[in-house]
């Protein structure tokens, strides 16, 4: 895969916004459903095999992880939302913190939203994408386990998801297919994250082999 050759590393992981690393230089989100794949998509994008912990029962995320590409420029891993079994005063203390970072993070570039193509949109979904719209924060929709669907299906529900997106009037939304187990769909991704991340252009260049 052509990805920019960055170094991603895991730098903590928090359950209240005071112990976030500074609020500094340029961050992306990645959220979505517990079962939507996020894990498996931030690994596949940073080419790493066990950067994000995968886990075949949903909702092992439960705390907000902060992984560095250097001084300025972060990933963050948000606890995944519909599934988590966690008990009920650590589920309250990092909604409170997911709430506070979506609100307050200044240095917060964009989300990049996860969604299984097989169902999309769900409730917590459409929240998610009403408070972008609503705080003027770039989304990049990904719509993760493409390789379940055929080809001509898979294109259709992508164009249903780019119209849905259109009707929120802005043009900071986005959308791709994306499959972890096919490994299709990361340049793309890198197209957003290198844009949101500010990434130096020599990256871009040794990607495409210039």
């Amino acid at each position: 895969m052509n990805i920019p050759p960055v170094s991603i590393h895991y730098l903590r992981s928090i359950l209240e916004l005071k112990d976030a690393p500074p609020d500094l230089g340029y961050e992306v989100a990645f959220a979505g459903r517990s079962n939507a794949g996020k894990s498996s998509a931030i690994n596949t994008l940073a080419n790493v095999g066990r950067l994000a912990r995968v886990s075949k029962t949903p909702g092992r995320t439960q705390m907000i992880n902060f992984f560095t590409i250097d001084d300025e420029r972060r990933l963050v891993d948000l606890p995944g939302y519909g599934y988590a079994k966690v008990p009920g005063e650590i589920h309250r203390r990092w909604e409170a913190a997911l709430e506070r970072y979506l609100r307050y993070r200044e240095s917060l570039r964009g989300v990049f939203l996860l969604m299984d193509i097989r169902h999309p949109f769900t409730e917590m979904d459409e929240v998610m994408i009403e408070w972008c719209a609503h705080r003027e924060v770039a989304l990049h929709l990904a719509l993760t386990k493409s390789d379940k669907l055929s080809r001509g299906a898979a294109m259709n529900t992508l164009l249903q998801a780019k119209a849905r997106l259109a009707s929120y009037g802005t043009s900071n939304f986005s959308a791709q297919l994306f499959s972890s187990l096919k490994k299709t769909g990361a340049e793309e991704g890198w197209e957003v994250l290198g844009q949101w991340l500010a990434l130096p252009l020599k990256n871009k260049e040794k990607a495409s082999g210039a």
